[in-house]
């Protein structure tokens, strides 16, 4: 099995009605991915975060290996909401490892 965890920042300038906007829409077109991907076992993404966080979304899937992990990043699915995260996003940070 193989964990695939991502954070997020959002890019400045969003107001926060765009904010809880893009992050719910972020969260529902992954989440949407389940059932959709070969190998995904399971994806949550958190966005109700705490004052103390320094992100704004964090993505934390389980596939099931890295051959897996290889085709849920070239999936068309994935790729869409990959693409608006993107316009929305100024950082990320991904860590996958063997479970």
């Amino acid at each position: 099995m193989v964990k695939h965890i991502i954070i997020w920042t959002l890019k400045e300038g969003l107001s926060e009605s765009e904010k809880t906007k893009a992050l719910i829409k972020a969260k529902r077109g992954l989440e949407g991915l389940k059932g959709r991907v070969d190998g995904l076992e399971a994806i949550s993404v958190q966005i109700d975060n705490l004052e103390s966080s320094n992100a704004d979304m964090l993505l934390d899937s389980t596939l099931t290996d890295e051959a897996a992990l290889a085709a849920y990043q070239k999936h068309p699915d994935h790729l869409e909401v990959a693409k608006f995260i993107k316009e929305i996003t100024c950082d990320r940070k991904c860590i996958d490892f063997l479970i």
